[in-house]
This record gives C-alpha cells, structure tokens and sequence, in this order.
C-alpha cells in the first residue's frame, strides 16, 4: 500500500483517528453501511473508508488479488469473473435498492460473514494472505503477505476477519482466489428434517463434490460443484439413492444468490417476523447435531452446522439449546437485550480484552460493537 506522504485518502483517515485520539472520540467505521444491523448497535463518529478503493494488484495466474478495504465487494467479484474467478467463500453482499453496490471488501473481512459453501471450502479468513491496519495509535501495520508461506503475522492478518472493526480500520487485504469450477448442478430432495441432517451426515463421510446445501420446509437442495464427469456421476447417483430430482440452472443459480444475500423467501419471511418482535438467531452447532426443539421457522446450511431459527422464543431457551448440542448462538437480528454474541469464557475474555489494548487502547474504534467492554 501506498506510504500516507502518497495516499491522500489515507493520510485523511490517519488525520482523523490521531484526532479523535486526542479527544477521545468514538469512531464507527463505515463502508458500504450494509452490516449496521449485525453485532452490537455502532457508536460514534463516521469513519468512511470508502475513499480507499481499487485493486492495488491482481495475479490471476497466482490466485492472489491485493484490494483496498473501500471496494464495493461487487466491483472486486467482476474483476474476478472476468478472469473465471472467484472468492469461493461467498461472502453476503446484502444489496439493496438504495445500495446496489452492496457492502464493501473492508466490510467483508471484518464481519467474517461467508454464504452457502462455507463448510466444503471455508470461511473468509482461510483466505486472508495478509493486510494493512490502521490502529487506534494512527500507525499503519502490515501484516502477513501474498502468498501461503509467507507465516509472518499472518495469524494477525487473520484474526481480523470477524473482530468487526474493534481492532482498527482495515485498509487493505490480500486475498486468495480461485477458480470458478468447471461444472455446478443443484438437486432437491423431499425430506423432513431428521431425513434431510441423516443424509447430510451420511454423503459427508463420502467422496462426492457437495459445494452447499441448504433445507427448509421439507425440501433439502444441494449443490454439487466440481469436474463435470464428478458432478454428472453424483447426481445421478444422488438422485437414484434418495429419490432427488435436477433443478433448473437458472432457477437454481436465483436461490442459491438468494440465501447467499438473505433475499430469499426465507429471509424475507424472517425480517417482516422480527419487525413485529421475533429475533432471527444464527446458530453455529456441529454438523452431526439432531434437530433443534425450538419453535419457529428453521433453516439448515452448511451440511447441518449451520441453522437459522426465526423465534420469540427467550435467548436463555436457543442459547441454552444451541450450548447442550455443542454449539453457541448468536442474535442475527432483532432484540439484543443479552447480547447479541454468545457470551465468552473468562480465558477469552482476558484475550479479547488484552487485544482491544494492544491495538486500540483508548477504545476509539468501533466500542461496545463486538462486546460491551471492547
């Protein structure tokens, strides 16, 4: 990344947290302004970091891109497609009329979010290589590189990818790409939930290219991703054993899109209940846990691990389900009396704690949004 002396957009942000420093003035760190519902309410000042924008370098033939933290997440995924590349994780863009651009490569990295094929490829910081901080003492960092082997700092490049901007403002990330799979086919199958986790726990033991899943209502679809001759083999087997049948590439791609931006009817459904006081809880469980007994509309993702609940269920009853199978829950969106992240042992707590004070000790930058002490 450029030196600040040569970055006028960076020199500013710099400029502006060395005075709100001095003032001890909250900064809430904004992008495309897409998240603003997720975590802890923000608080403080705006810190816009949509002046650092642009791809700063792409090696398609490395699989690498270096991106400025201010990019709208589309801008960066066309780049990518023009080349037959992607980020695999599927991060959500949460587009809107009013934001067709959806939310920013910043914005990405330190939400952690990633969409329906995160259990078969991973999630958003197994893609980080390295990147660029701006912390609470105006200093900007670099951390990790652009490439795999290069270890220095790059568990810190990774540490980022979720910490919601309570460690600094990110500036630019180094990613790893891939490219996109030669073949895709989506199956749907008939089944209640006990059926559909009992499949899912069965075909995840077997050598078959399962890219995402998704059940709901008693529809199971799964797609399939990979060479053409493993995917066409799979399906037909799929099919054949659990009674399946082969969905529409276009109709498929829309619902798939769909989950991936919370458009789709599920999640449309879930907004209008939490308007009228439900609360969308996102549980993290492991993929082998049975069926939740929660009331409520329930979807299922990533081969059973996750499962998003629409309830007016109390947060001690899903917490309290989600701990007894293994897992935690987390307040998606709707009423974040308790919190809106599974609360944290002590051990993590003093990390957590010791981190916040490393990188911003006076609490500038985005307080109270991951938790209240922070």
């Amino acid at each position: 990344m450029s030196a600040p002396d040569q970055d006028p957009a960076l020199a500013h942000l710099i400029e502006q947290v060395q005075a709100a420093r001095a003032s001890r003035t909250p900064l809430q760190i904004v992008g495309g302004h897409t998240k603003a519902f997720y975590g802890e309410p923000p608080q403080g000042q705006l810190l816009d970091v949509r002046p650092l924008r642009g791809i700063s370098s792409y090696e398609p033939s490395e699989l690498v891109c270096t991106v400025r933290a201010g990019t709208p997440l589309a801008e960066l995924e066309a780049a990518l497609a023009e080349k037959g590349q992607c980020l695999p994780f599927e991060p959500p863009r949460f587009a809107s009329p009013g934001n067709l651009a959806g939310g920013t490569v910043g914005g990405m990295v330190a939400a952690g979010l990633a969409g329906p094929s995160r259990a078969a490829v991973g999630g958003v910081r197994d893609y980080v290589l390295g990147a660029t901080l701006l912390n609470g003492h105006g200093q900007v960092l670099s951390f990790g590189g652009q490439v795999m082997k290069n270890v220095a700092g790059y568990d810190v490049s990774r540490l980022l990818a979720g910490s919601m901007g309570v460690l600094g403002l990110i500036c630019e990330v180094s990613l790893k790409v891939l490219p996109v799979a030669p073949a895709t086919t989506t199956l749907r199958f008939e089944l209640d939930e006990a059926q559909a986790l009992q499949q899912l726990n069965a075909w995840g033991g077997q050598p078959l290219p399962i890219q995402a899943s998704a059940w709901w209502s008693g529809t199971l679809v799964l797609r399939l991703s990979g060479a053409a001759a493993a995917v066409h083999s799979a399906s037909q087997r799929l099919c054949k054993e659990a009674g399946g049948e082969v969905v529409d590439a276009a109709m498929a791609a829309g619902f798939w899109l769909g989950l991936r931006d919370h458009t789709d009817e599920f999640f449309a459904g879930a907004q209008q209940a939490v308007a009228v006081g439900a609360t969308l809880w996102r549980l993290s469980v492991p993929q082998t846990a049975p069926p939740l007994r929660l009331s409520g509309e329930q979807l299922i993702e990533w081969g059973g691990g996750q499962r998003w609940v629409v309830t007016t269920s109390p947060a001690a009853t899903v917490r309290e389900a989600a701990a007894k199978v293994g897992g935690h829950a987390t307040v998606f969106r709707g009423n974040k009396a308790g919190g809106a992240l599974a609360p944290l042992s002590a051990p993590l707590q003093r990390i957590h704690r010791a981190l916040k004070a490393e990188f911003d000790p006076d609490r500038i930058f985005n307080p109270g949004r991951l938790y209240a002490d922070l």
